[in-house]
């Protein structure tokens, strides 16, 4: 259960004052064990984040009158399986091969999941720090796997684009709801110097539709790659819940000047069965003549409102130059994998 806790930082304050400021400890321990198959070589292993990935948070708000409250998120991903932090990355670009902090797994807890701080009101938020990105987020809303583990979208597993989850450095507004319709405006930066290109820099935006059994999406990004280099996402997607399920599905269009093009797509659906769901998929991503599609299907178990059991089996097949494969295993150019998890989640 999640634990309220009276703000630190009030804690000199009035008694009223102290009653409107509360922090929250949150969290998700996800272990997986993990089968893969491929062609060249197979792998079994104990990970985590098959179902939802792992983490541990701190979020808390200030009611500051006038409308207004004052927030803040804080949220590190965590290798349960070795007790290891997750890495976050540098400023929207690629690391420095030689750094061994942000290439490794070698450092402690970071919260590069999210760091944020908002204003929020009747006005919608503005929110700073190191956020999601709206063009991930229809990825994530619009795949029944939520982008975790074995039966993740390949929209996202074969998209090489840097800010495709989050971005560093960023500046978000996200409108209130007009009649279902909200907006999420997000502007992020590289942070280089006035004489360097402007590389991890780039602006996003996301209107949304939920309203009753309906639910769609269209995201646009631009993200600056290098000296008069971009890299332009769109996508859109949708749900619909028919209650005997829940349909979904969406595409994804990258425009690289300077590199490869991509195009992916994933449809699917859930099927609520007792006290469980099944859940399954099919996507693709291509670049170019290479191209890797994917067939995942699920079934995750409710014990609780917390605890979870799930089992998910995958397949997919590449053409061209692709070589991807699951859980670890390997497989040449043009080759097949398969993928297995089972687990057990549970949340606080």
């Amino acid at each position: 259960m999640k634990k309220s806790l009276i703000a630190l930082a009030v804690l000199g304050a009035s008694g009223a004052a102290m009653a409107q400021s509360s922090v929250t400890l949150f969290g998700i321990v996800d272990a997986t064990y993990a089968i893969g198959r491929g062609d060249t070589s197979n792998k079994n292993q104990l990970t985590n984040s098959g179902y939802n990935s792992s983490r541990l948070g701190f979020r808390g708000s200030d009611d500051i009158g006038g409308g207004l409250k004052g927030s803040f998120h804080l949220e590190a991903g965590l290798n349960n399986d070795d007790g290891s932090g997750q890495a976050t990355s540098n400023n929207n670009q690629a690391a420095p091969a030689a750094d061994p902090v942000i290439n490794g797994r070698n450092q402690g807890l970071t919260f590069g999941r999210r760091s944020t701080v908002s204003l929020e009101g009747s006005f919608g938020e503005v929110r700073l720090g190191r956020d999601y990105t709206p063009q991930f987020w229809s990825v994530t809303a619009y795949d029944p796997f939520g982008t975790n583990g074995v039966g993740t979208t390949q929209v996202l597993l074969t998209d090489s684009s840097l800010t495709k989850v989050r971005a560093s450095n960023s500046i978000g507004y996200l409108s209130p709801s007009f009649g279902g319709v909200k907006v999420w405006f997000q502007t992020y930066m590289g942070e280089n110097a006035s004489t360097a290109a402007k590389a991890g820099s780039g602006n996003a935006i996301r209107v949304s539709f939920d309203q009753g059994p309906i639910s769609a999406a269209v995201a646009f990004s631009s993200t600056t790659t290098g000296a008069g280099t971009t890299s332009k996402t769109t996508n859109f997607g949708g749900s619909y819940d028919l209650g005997v399920a829940k349909l979904m599905g969406m595409v994804e269009t990258v425009k690289n000047t300077g590199a490869v093009d991509f195009k992916g797509y994933q449809f699917g659906a859930h099927v609520p069965v007792g006290s469980g769901t099944i859940r399954a998929s099919v996507s693709n991503g291509k670049r170019d003549a290479d191209k890797t599609s994917k067939f995942a299907i699920g079934y995750v178990h409710d014990l609780s409102k917390r605890t979870s059991l799930y089992t998910t089996f995958a397949s997919l097949s590449n053409k061209g130059a692709a070589a991807q494969a699951l859980n670890g295993a390997a497989t040449p150019a043009g080759g097949k994998s398969t993928g297995f998890d089972f687990g057990i989640k549970t949340s606080f």
